[in-house]
């Protein structure tokens, strides 16, 4: 018996291209889908700067779960991106923001009034915040990076958790996907999303095979034809196969793509010097003052065991951020990558995107059954 090498067979009917042509996957029911109201269990991670109304509610239209990264907005501009996602599509999406935002109590306000779906947090919401979602009919999904934060947020209510191993871009651990999606999956009885690592269908079907009821990807929609972020930022994205992780940037093990300013970053030793420095330059871009720089730092700092330097350098991080995928700036800015940044090739639609992994998952769904087929004849007497 072999295993399963694709090629994938093409959709049947007309090429995915426009909406009078796509020939939609069949559906594919799990938790997360049933829980949802999405047609698709391929949920689109809230990237700062990256994932807007565009990219949310392209992803939604095709059938996942969209997701406004509104952490980086202010609340007028977060209100505006949910209604123009409505304005959109009426399938459902959902909101992140951080959950010790001083204004995090307005934003679920806001989120509630205008009926988003999903709740979604990069830190654990407090008890408060989830039963006021709750209460509200709002789902709950915070993202998690160890099976004890998975433990401790399904006791306090959540209704799913996204886990997202160390393959994944941005602030991430250090245990790999196919060792803490087991774990999580064993260990708590919500529905549990998996992400880190992940861009096609032979990785949905392996996420299923480990009791995940779905996959979170962030880098693989954010090189799509839908994403906002500029052309030149998206072709260094595509010519680059490695990432590094690094503290540089805000103190926190951070997944980025390997870039000759990361590796300024990570060579400069007077770090103080290079976080004022770095300070003056993004102040510049971001038209932030020193003292409210300072404030984010402080806040950022809560908790965690950071110098001075890597306070600075922690305000800077969405400035980082917005350099890049705002601005086009890959030379001064960080651009957040997951590892599977090295298996993709090309920017397709969302709703192209989406029926694609559909469509390969399938495939290899058949593929497996018919192995499993095969094994019972090979057993028959």
């Amino acid at each position: 018996m072999t295993s399963y090498s694709g090629p994938v067979p093409d959709p049947p009917g007309p090429a995915t291209g426009t909406s009078a042509s796509r020939k939609e996957p069949p559906g594919l029911v799990t938790r997360l889908t049933e829980m949802v109201g999405c047609r698709h269990p391929v949920v689109q991670t809230g990237m700062g700067y990256v994932a807007g109304a565009r990219l949310a509610a392209a992803t939604s239209a095709a059938g996942g779960l969209g997701v406004i990264a509104a952490a980086t907005m202010p609340v007028e501009q977060m209100t505006a991106a949910i209604r123009s996602v409505k304005e959109r599509t009426d399938a459902p999406f959902g909101v992140n923001i951080r959950s010790d935002a001083d204004d995090a109590g307005e934003r679920i306000d806001v989120m509630i009034r205008e009926g988003v779906r999903v709740a979604s947090f990069a830190l654990a919401p407090k008890r408060e915040l989830i039963a006021r979602l709750k209460d509200a009919g709002v789902l709950t999904i915070p993202s998690v990076g160890a099976r004890r934060h998975a433990e401790k947020v399904a006791a306090w209510g959540v209704d799913a958790v996204i886990v997202q191993g160390g393959e994944g871009g941005g602030h991430t651990g250090a245990v790999p996907t196919t060792v803490l999606l087991p774990q999580v999956v064993d260990a708590v009885d919500i529905p549990v999303i998996a992400a880190g690592g992940f861009c096609d269908g032979r990785g949905l079907v392996a996420a299923l095979s480990y009791g995940a009821c779905g996959v979170a990807m962030g880098t693989r929609f954010l090189l799509t034809s839908d994403s906002t972020v500029g052309d030149e930022v998206k072709k260094v994205y595509l010519g680059t196969a490695e990432t590094v992780v690094t503290t540089r940037v805000d103190g926190v093990p951070h997944r980025v793509l390997r870039t000759p300013f990361v590796d300024s970053l990570e060579r400069s030793r007077l770090r103080l010097l290079r976080a004022v420095a770095n300070g003056a330059r993004f102040k510049r871009l971001s038209g932030m003052s020193w003292a409210a720089m300072i404030r984010e730092g402080r806040r950022m700092r809560h908790g965690r065991d950071l110098t001075w330097a890597q306070v600075l350098q922690a305000a800077n991080t969405p400035v980082l951020l917005k350099a890049a995928m705002v601005d086009g700036r890959a030379d001064l800015g960080v651009m957040a990558s997951g590892q599977v940044v090295g298996l993709i090739d090309d920017l397709p639609s969302c709703a192209e995107l989406i029926d694609r992994i559909m469509w390969e998952a399938h495939a290899v769904l058949d593929h497996l059954d018919h192995l499993n087929r095969l094994d019972r004849l090979d057993r028959t007497p």
